[in-house]
């Protein structure tokens, strides 16, 4: 299989020149390194492939990730204590991420409001949600095209549960947010929108009430939401048929 993938790359790869005798005796510090970045990417790509046929053995094909989310440790006494779960699962290699988001704390507000959710660039909670760094960004684009720009979460009656699929993250690969931070804002992502520098950085999305840490999981707790979601869209679906 490794040398299916040597083989693909070099295939794929442009012809610079062509191997001699003479470059074989003595390679170029050019050859050398084209060498050591095929010998890189062929070694990214297997240890992904093992990782996914890994995941495949299970109940569930796809990977998985948990995050427990907890009050930052550096909150005021008037701020809301935010806590519950975060789910991951990937399906398959380049698959879009999907996640299921289950939190409670907020304040019980009379109307329904909004809270940005993102992934941050360190897995760091030694100072609180502070230490997690800023958004993970490594392409070094604006906000809002970072891959853990969760975007905008309604919060209602001081939980917030949802489904969300097709999130630009990855689990696995070379941007794998595995390690990483989630974090759960006290205000709405502006979504780029604003008139502040801050807003192609973070959203403007205010202090950072709760975090966790991405891990990786097994297939249980994700199989237990998504029979709590198909329930609860069969109550929606029977409310509806009683009230027409």
């Amino acid at each position: 299989m490794l040398a299916l993938l040597c083989g693909c790359l070099l295939l794929a790869a442009p012809a610079v020149h062509t191997l001699s005798v003479t470059d074989l005796a003595k390679p170029s510090p050019e050859l050398m390194e084209q060498i050591h970045d095929m010998h890189t990417k062929v070694t990214d790509i297997w240890q992904e492939l093992t990782q996914w046929r890994e995941a495949a053995g299970g109940p569930d094909v796809g990977l998985h990730a948990v995050c427990h989310m907890q009050p930052s440790a550096t909150l005021d006494a008037e701020q809301p204590r935010v806590s519950g779960l975060v789910l991951f699962r990937q399906p398959g290699p380049g698959a879009r991420l999907e996640a299921f988001f289950d939190l409670e704390g907020f304040p019980e507000e009379a109307n329904s409001s909004k809270r940005a959710i993102h992934v941050h660039r360190f897995g760091d909670l030694s100072q609180g949600c502070d230490s997690t760094g800023p958004h993970y960004n490594p392409l070094s684009v604006p906000h809002p095209q970072h891959p853990g720009d969760f975007g905008n979460f309604v919060v209602r009656d001081g939980r917030l549960w949802k489904y969300q699929a097709g999130l630009p993250a990855s689990l696995a690969g070379p941007h794998s947010i595995v390690g990483r931070a989630v974090v759960v804002h006290a205000g709405e992502d502006d979504l780029g929108r604003g008139d502040t520098p801050a807003s192609v950085e973070n959203g403007n999305a205010g202090p950072r009430l709760a975090c966790c840490v991405v891990g990786a999981g097994g297939p249980e707790a994700w199989a237990r939401q998504a029979r709590e979601h198909a329930e609860r869209k069969k109550r929606r679906r029977d409310s509806g048929r009683k009230t027409a």
